[in-house]
């Protein structure tokens, strides 16, 4: 693929690392200049304990902790973000906290753009650089090395009634500040490390072949890859590896980042999120089912990118060219992310073979599909579901 003629690269999020670091995020709160400050988190983070540290830090501050909201459900929804802003807007809310996976920092996007410049949130502002100014401040605390959202310029909410994944995409959603504390990902389930180290590695493989790839973010890109094939093997042998799962944050938060500039990364993204939609499955678990056959489909169309990923992932180059060589790195990413036991097929999570036109007229018309290196026609996609979910 040849270089970009333009590109932009925009990173303007504070992104703090370190073990413990969730104890500072009172003194972040108050570097802004917040006063009222709002946690949003789940019911996971908060039976896992993982809340009582930064409810402590703000506490201890000069910030009053004006509310603190548990609901979050496992895939944001349109009508949860209506409900938050609710009691944000009444509390006089000045700084948003978010303490969990993408979910999460996905919602509080989505409340913040409702405190911020008020309006009906599909209506308005779905779609592309359509919020027209700052917004409060956001601190977006990971609990998982998955989707990178604490640097990332776009939130996928779901409009429950619909089955429909909304996309919103503006400058003004990036957080100011990440913390990236990995004792905080020290309690997360074995298969859900797995998904979402996928998650993270799915948006390094796809952003690296995207037709809008770019220099900085395929930088970005092979060092995730190359961190999450040293580390997540690693976690899931030891769940108590702090060094690796720090490695983990970082290389989902590089990934997000590359995500977040090349915008359109791919097809796998645009049928995961339709699925996502349509069937029980979450985004991690659908990106690790759709990826191998997504990567086997683009593998004319991309085999020098993919070829390039050899080092990153231990291919062994000699004696193989371009094509084989592109061959081999699907072949190794695809059964790398076979060895943690997820699921193979779509119909494994309960999707229904009687949604697969639904599904490809949902992916069909996702923007992530725009980048996707091979020209995807309809009854091409249609296909690729099918298989998935026979």
């Amino acid at each position: 693929m040849a270089l970009q003629d333009y590109y932009e690269f925009f990173s303007p999020t504070k992104v703090m690392f370190g073990p413990g670091l969730a104890q500072d995020v009172g003194a972040e709160v108050e570097g802004l200049g917040g006063s009222a400050a709002m946690l949003i988190t789940d019911k996971g983070i908060i039976g896992a304990g993982l809340l009582q540290t930064i409810e402590k830090s703000i506490t201890d501050s000069e910030v009053d902790l004006v509310e603190v909201y548990s609901d979050v459900p496992v895939n944001s929804e349109v009508a949860v973000c209506e409900a938050i802003a609710e009691i944000g807007r009444a509390a006089g809310v000045d700084t948003l906290i978010s303490v969990g996976g993408g979910s999460v920092i996905d919602t509080t996007k989505g409340v913040n753009i409702l405190l911020g410049v008020g309006g009906d949130l599909m209506e308005d502002w779905q779609g592309t650089h359509l919020v027209p100014e700052p917004l409060k401040k956001h601190i977006a605390i990971p609990t998982t090395a998955g989707t990178g959202a604490e640097v990332t310029l776009g939130a996928i909410i779901k409009n429950t009634p619909t089955g429909q994944k909304i996309t919103f995409n503006s400058k003004y959603l990036l957080p100011d500040v990440a913390v990236l504390d990995p004792n905080l990902t020290e309690t997360l389930p074995p298969g859900l490390t797995a998904a979402t180290g996928i998650d993270a590695l799915t948006h390094a493989v796809e952003s690296f072949t995207s037709l809008e790839h770019m220099p900085p973010a395929d930088a970005f890109c092979t060092y995730a890859i190359q961190a999450i094939f040293e580390n997540l093997p690693r976690v899931m042998e030891d769940p108590g590896d702090i060094e690796a799962r720090g490695y983990m944050l970082i290389a989902a938060n590089l990934a997000g980042n590359a995500l977040s500039h090349t915008l359109s990364i791919g097809a796998c993204h645009a049928m995961a999120h339709a699925a996502g939609g349509l069937s029980p499955v979450s985004h991690g678990v659908a990106n690790a089912i759709i990826l191998p056959t997504v990567m086997k489909f683009n593998l004319h169309a991309a085999a020098e990118r993919f070829a390039s990923l050899a080092p990153f992932v231990g291919v062994n180059i000699s004696g193989l060219d371009e094509l084989d060589i592109a061959a081999k790195v699907i072949e190794t990413i695809t059964g790398f992310i076979t060895s943690f036991g997820l699921p193979r097929t779509l119909k494994e999570t309960g999707g229904d073979l009687a949604m697969a036109e639904r599904m490809t007229e949902e992916a069909m018309g996702d923007g992530q599909m725009y980048g996707n290196p091979r020209e995807a026609e309809f009854d091409e996609v249609l296909a690729l579901y099918k298989e998935l979910l026979a």
